[in-house]
């Protein structure tokens, strides 16, 4: 068993997160969850791969999802009312083309002054009908895939023993901007596992995460889909938004190397059953597999 210690969402695709100790878990992921995203005049999805200064922008949102405030060091803070109504535009996300509800030219303004570019926001419709691929089909909204990213403390913790190995400072967690942080120590209560004599350690074993299968959370219920493969946006540092070097990249690239390609880090589910996840909410495994990697 493990329980819930760090809960994050993402309203904006890219921007930075906001911690909760308590929130709503949807078919989409947690309530508001990159229910926006920035794109670029022609539509195209902005990426802090691309444009690293999405990090600085801190968005708040309302409970209701009626109003949203962007706020940017140096800049005066914007307060918009959310357009779930106007009129649909088209949108590329990775390649693939949905609908977005254009936010208006003051938030257009805004962003643009900030990012350097120009720039609009856009909302994920109410119809919006996006299905996920992985091990469990789910649906998300401007995510890059999967509703939920999970890591927990132990895999982060291997990872900067690595790097100081290298002599290296250690990284937060934010840099791989999870949704749900688990830890706990109890060894999983798994007899097909027992039976084979896998040499299991419950959450304090690093990527542990990998081999979940079905997880419980509160009263919710998680279906793994697929390793978490990572990207140049673990290159940015999250509260400047400038790119920081080669790291995680390169220490990943020495022991998590998956087999399609890229370096792995955390997995992605997708949402069987909704309802609350709170900080503390004990995390339950009933069904484990094999790791992917």
């Amino acid at each position: 068993m493990a329980r819930v210690v760090e809960l994050s969402y993402y309203p904006v695709k890219g921007c930075a997160g906001t911690s909760a100790t308590e929130a709503l878990l949807t078919p989409a992921g947690l309530a508001h969850d990159r229910s926006f995203m920035v794109v670029s005049e022609e539509g195209v999805y902005r990426t802090q791969r691309r444009d690293p200064r999405l990090a600085v922008i801190r968005p708040a949102v309302t409970a209701d999802g009626e109003r949203l405030t962007l706020s940017a060091p140096g800049t005066e803070d914007l307060h918009l009312r959310v357009d779930t109504t106007g009129a649909r535009r088209k949108v590329d996300l990775f390649g693939t083309a949905y609908q977005g509800i254009d936010q208006g030219g003051p938030a257009a303004d805004w962003l643009s002054e900030v990012l350097r570019t120009p720039s609009r926001l856009v909302r994920v419709p109410p119809e919006h009908d996006r299905v996920t691929d992985g091990m469990t089909p789910g649906t998300s909204g401007y995510a890059d895939s999967c509703a939920l990213h999970i890591i927990s403390r132990s895999t982060l913790e291997l990872f900067n023993r690595k790097l100081s190995e290298r002599g290296a400072s250690p990284l937060p967690m934010n840099r791989f901007r999870p949704n749900i942080v688990l830890d706990g120590g109890d060894a999983p209560d798994g007899g097909d596992h027992l039976a084979r004599g896998d040499d299991l350690h419950g959450w304090d074993e690093p990527h542990t995460e990998d081999r979940v299968r079905h997880l419980r959370i509160g009263d919710t219920e998680l279906g793994y889909a697929k390793l978490a493969i990572r990207c140049a946006v673990t290159l940015v540092e999250q509260q400047s938004g400038t790119r920081a070097g080669p790291e995680p990249l390169r220490t990943l690239a020495g022991y998590r190397r998956a087999s399609e390609g890229g370096v792995a880090f955390g997995a992605k589910f997708a949402v069987l059953r909704p309802g609350r996840v709170s900080v503390g909410d004990d995390a339950v495994v009933t069904s484990w597999g094999e790791s992917e990697l």
